[in-house]
């Protein structure tokens, strides 16, 4: 796919960019290259392989939870918080 002026301004405007005119053309030619790539993706066979979620074999480990009562861990990590009271964070008001 070849990208033309109109395409990159089109981009630009999508992006919320301003390319620079003496840019133009090597960004041109740059995100051709991309799309050249990407398209040899398409010619991959991939009918032989599964499709899959992970690549670890047996899925994802799962550890149980683990509950911890330790106040001195909950101090240690209000102590570099702005503000804190009765163990929770204090934080600006944001919605009315």
């Amino acid at each position: 796919m070849v990208i033309d002026d109109k395409l990159l301004a089109k981009l630009e405007k999508l992006a919320s960019l301003k390319i620079d005119d003496t840019k133009k053309d090597e960004v041109k030619s740059q995100l051709s290259e991309i799309l050249s790539f990407v398209d040899n993706l398409n010619s991959i066979d991939i009918s032989q392989i599964e499709a899959t979620f992970t690549t670890l074999s047996g899925g994802t480990r799962l550890e149980n939870d683990v509950v911890l009562n330790q106040k001195e861990i909950a101090h240690k990590i209000l102590a570099n918080a702005p503000k804190s009271e009765n163990n929770f964070f204090i934080v600006p008001k944001i919605i009315e």
